[in-house]
């Protein structure tokens, strides 16, 4: 389950209304909407896109888009509790008892490392399965990052292409006093298109998939963790305090004196 990221709501909606504002109170808004230039800088700039990637990865991304403005609901520190109660779960009656509980987790990647521990696979084959889930994930997150921020870098391109047509066929109506006004805007609006939608949409777009790209591979590799040394009967009070290891040093969950790089004692005691 995820819910609505309400930081990316608001700062997409600050600085439209911001710079709406801004616009009104400067004159008439009214002067900033010219459709020659969008096509030059939207559409010039998604053609664009289209050739520098296939049509299933820019299809995908509309996909992943909807990562930017949710998060996943649980919480690492969640996470830890849950995994503390299976461990115990598990020391009491056994790795069996987990299969209804595999079947209730709404993360597949979670139900599918829990149940094929219950399935008794070996943990070096569930290690290896769970791996190359996150390194296909890891992939498919990049993709996405990489068409915004390549969007992001072509949009001010072509605002100055639109730029450099209007200045033309400015110098070529010079004789035409009212010719210049047209020509004039698509030469200036395009410019602004392009800043707006590399420095507002896309290149922001991108920084924030990356962090809840970070965010999930975290929590993935926290359940990595978990599952196997759950599967190879770790105290759960040590399985907690693994888990631990890969919150931030100054995380409110940890113990003031615990400055642990995330993940690097479970590296150290990796079975």
């Amino acid at each position: 389950m995820r819910r609505i990221d309400f930081m990316t709501v608001v700062g997409i909606i600050a600085g439209i209304g911001l710079m709406g504002g801004a616009l009104v109170m400067g004159g008439n808004p009214k002067l900033f909407w010219n459709v020659p230039s969008l096509m030059v800088t939207v559409g010039g700039s998604f053609a664009a896109v289209l050739i520098n990637f296939s049509l299933q990865e820019v299809k995908n991304v509309f996909g992943t888009v909807k990562q930017a403005f949710t998060t996943k609901s649980m919480e690492p520190e969640e996470l830890i509790e849950l995994f503390g109660e299976l461990a115990r779960k598990a020391r009491r009656e056994g790795l069996l008892a987990l299969e209804d509980d595999a079947g209730r987790l709404e993360d597949p990647f979670f139900r599918k490392g829990i149940q094929m521990m219950v399935d008794a696979m070996e943990p070096e084959m569930i290690r290896g399965i769970l791996e190359t889930d996150m390194a296909y994930m890891a992939r498919r997150h990049e993709i996405g990052q990489s068409i915004f921020k390549t969007w992001g870098n072509l949009a001010p391109a072509f605002g100055l292409i639109g730029t450099l047509m209007g200045l033309v066929q400015m110098l070529a109506r010079l004789d035409n006093p009212e010719a210049l006004g047209p020509s004039m805007a698509l030469a200036l609006i395009t410019t602004f298109y392009g800043a707006i939608m590399a420095y507002m949409i896309f290149i922001p777009l991108a920084g924030k998939l990356g962090l809840r790209s970070e965010q999930e591979m975290m929590l993935h590799q926290m359940m990595l963790e978990g599952i196997i040394s759950i599967q190879s009967g770790v105290n759960p009070r040590i399985l907690e305090e693994r888990l631990r290891s890969f919150l931030p040093a100054n995380s409110a969950h940890r113990p003031a004196g615990e400055a642990v790089v995330a993940g690097e004692e479970v590296f150290r005691q990796r079975l």
